[in-house]
């Protein structure tokens, strides 16, 4: 500085003393202090942590504060020259506060305190604020490919830190007070529980066989039920009651039932087993178990697969779209180089990323899925329109057309009543295109909508909160959730009278049908897929056995029934009679097995079976048994292993035991 400026810069000091009244230093400490307590009530850091650690700059600072102090002991300042003074020390200050990550220490300063003390520089950077903020906004490519997935897909992410996977890398850049406010939207999404939504029903209730000797019910594959109360206790919360269905979570385990052979007369294998209820002496429960049959993946027909993607704003979370990408991508090895894949988004409105794609074009594939974010509401209507019209007369080609509907459930613009859903989802249906949908995330999670959709579009129902649960569905059962081999299943149990005096279907309330449903092949139901397995459990009460709900009558037939039981007229405790359409046929066709009396000790599979019925209970409604608790459920559990080569059944031990230490 020339001995000019310093003349000058000593005149505007004085003047500006003179004028200015003098500061009040307890005021100005009082605010001080005050703001640093805001600001680390905001950034959740202590005092040392606000001051730069940075000793180049706290040098700076501490120039700056001395010549701050010599200013205030100066005399006569002119008021005239105080407006470009503090003009110059805002500037100062401004530079001498930037955080670290603004500083250089390389030497390669961007920006100087003498390039912002001039007043172009100032003007400049004032101007350029829209074009920087707008650069700053524009969302990092995404160039993940399926060598980068491979490698999560065996080890996933724990369910209860999956909304922190965007602070896995560990690479936080420094921030000030304003951009941490500003990010704070996006770094912490909060998952609402009571934003999910669920239709639960009562149990099913105790039936007395002389009055209601008959069963009826449409199968159920899905096994979204499990997955959810899975994410619910992980993060340490319990399910409520209406989100349990005890068939899903059954059926989300592998018992090891025998297919049928390829050239079978029927597609699929009816086992049945009878033995001791674990929860009630002298009950009896009675599996029904259905294998379907396996064909060989050269001899399953082309298939059309339209991914039908939510991308409205609600599916902003790394555990619904991030994880949403990551396992269709899993999925894309599975398919043959015949097989065709189109991708459907919709947010505001529908529209068609990718046309139908060889699957031997899977960099096409995957680029389309990376391309993808999240952003306005959800036209759901107008995207199910347009992925049925994408895949047209699949069905007229000899290709199986599929619809695979990836959301959070959020459907809130366009054909949003769930009856008009409902009917247009059948119309498709009956054409021959089936949708199955995936549900992710928590906060807008409608299942109800979820299950009425995949029921109606003859398809399955998963719920993924984890990249594992990506493999299970889309990987390692991918040909049962595509590749239908039997429509329409329906269920119905005749039970003796003559043997059995109670009888209780655990689970499946959502799927049960009226007795005059079994013959109507009007009356929809379930699908299997290939390779699929469903297990149905009924808890019966033998006739003569204390343990009866239902007291029997004194007069009438069911007086003389008792009487002719006791004399040991039958063998059998019922008959279970399945009804089922081939894909494409409009007649069903039916089998018939009979349920022989007595029961024998339960094999591992039988066992593990009943132990997961019994957790379903509990976390339901557990009026039904007695005094048997987590503990009781856990300790079966783990003694019932059989062949877990995924691990599952160790995994639900785990899950058992730690309900009962939410449930203490």
């Amino acid at each position: 500085m020339t001995k000019k400026s310093e003349d000058i810069f000593e005149m505007l000091s004085e003047a500006l003393v003179e004028a200015t009244p003098k500061p009040d230093p307890a005021r100005r400490m009082d605010n001080l202090a005050r703001a640093r307590e805001n600001f680390s009530q905001v950034h959740q850091e202590s005092d040392d942590a606000l001051r730069p650690k940075d000793k180049k700059v706290e040098r700076t600072r501490s120039a700056v504060s001395e010549r701050i102090a010599l200013m205030t002991r100066k005399a006569k300042y002119l008021l005239a020259g105080s407006t470009a003074l503090v003009t110059s020390f805002a500037a100062l200050v401004l530079v001498v506060n930037q955080p670290d990550h603004m500083t250089q220490s390389t030497g390669k300063s961007t920006f100087t305190s003498s390039e912002v003390m001039e007043p172009s520089t100032v003007d400049a950077l004032s101007d350029e604020e829209a074009p920087v903020a707008e650069i700053a906004a524009q969302p990092a490519p995404l160039t993940a490919k399926r060598e980068a997935v491979a490698p999560q897909a065996k080890i996933a992410a724990p369910p209860a830190v999956m909304s922190d996977l965007s602070r896995a890398s560990g690479a936080v850049a420094p921030q000030t007070l304003e951009t941490f406010m500003a990010s704070a939207p996006e770094a912490i999404t909060p998952q609402v529980k009571g934003n999910d939504r669920f239709e639960g029903k009562d149990l099913n209730s105790v039936k007395s066989v002389t009055e209601e000797p008959v069963s009826t019910f449409s199968i159920d594959v899905d096994t979204a039920s499990w997955s959810f109360a899975r994410r619910m206790i992980q993060s340490g919360q319990k399910p409520s009651p209406e989100m349990v269905r005890i068939e899903e979570m059954v059926n989300y385990f592998d018992y090891g039932y025998i297919a049928p052979a390829d050239d079978a007369a029927d597609p699929f294998a009816t086992h049945i087993s009878v033995f001791d209820a674990p929860w009630n002496d002298g009950k009896q429960l009675v599996r029904i178990g259905i294998q379907g049959q396996e064909p060989a993946v050269e001899d399953r027909p082309p298939l059309d697969l339209v991914f039908l993607i939510d991308t409205s704003g609600s599916m902003n979370s790394p555990d619904k779209l991030g994880l949403l990408k990551q396992s269709f991508m899993l999925m894309l090895d599975q398919l043959r180089p015949e097989d065709r894949v189109g991708i459907v988004t919709y947010a505001g409105s529908a529209g068609v990323v990718l046309e139908m794609t060889g699957a031997s074009d899977a960099d096409d594939i995957e680029d389309a899925l990376q391309r993808l974010a999240a952003g306005g509401s959800t036209a759901g209507a107008a995207g199910l329109r347009a992925a049925y019209d994408l895949i047209g007369d699949a069905e007229e080609e000899g290709r199986i057309g599929r619809v695979i509907l990836a959301t959070d459930g959020d459907f809130n613009v366009g054909m949003s009543s769930t009856e008009e859903m409902k009917t247009f989802i059948e119309g498709k249906r009956d054409e021959g295109t089936y949708l199955s949908v995936m549900g992710f995330g928590r906060g807008n999670y409608n299942d109800a909508l979820m299950q009425t959709l995949a029921q109606n579009g003859n398809g399955q129902a998963a719920y993924i909160d984890t990249l594992s649960e990506a493999r299970k569905v889309l990987v390692e059962q991918l040909s049962g959730a595509l590749f239908p081999i039997a429509n329409d299943v329906k269920i119905q149990v005749e039970f003796n009278p003559d043997t059995v005096a109670e009888y209780r279907l655990i689970g499946y309330e959502t799927r049960a049908l009226k007795r005059e449903d079994f013959n109507n092949d009007k009356i929809d139901a379930g699908e299997i897929g290939a390779g699929h397995q469903v297990t149905a459990l009924y808890e019966i009460t033998p006739v003569g056995s204390d343990a009866r709900e239902i007291n029997p009558l004194r007069y009438g037939e069911e007086a003389e029934e008792t009487a002719d039981a006791a004399r040991g007229l039958t063998s059998e405790l019922g008959y279970v009679n399945l009804r089922y359409k081939e894909p494409g046929e409009s007649k069903s066709k039916l089998i018939g097995t009979p349920i022989s009396a007595g029961s024998g000790p339960a094999d591992s599979d039988a066992s593990f079976a009943a132990a997961i019925a019994g957790f379903g209970q509990l976390l339901k409604d557990d009026r039904y048994l007695g005094d048997w608790n987590y503990d009781d459920a856990a300790a079966l559990a783990s003694t019932s292993m059989g062949n877990d080569p995924f691990g599952y059944r160790h995994e639900a031990v785990q899950l058992i035991h730690l309900m009962g230490s939410l449930d203490r």
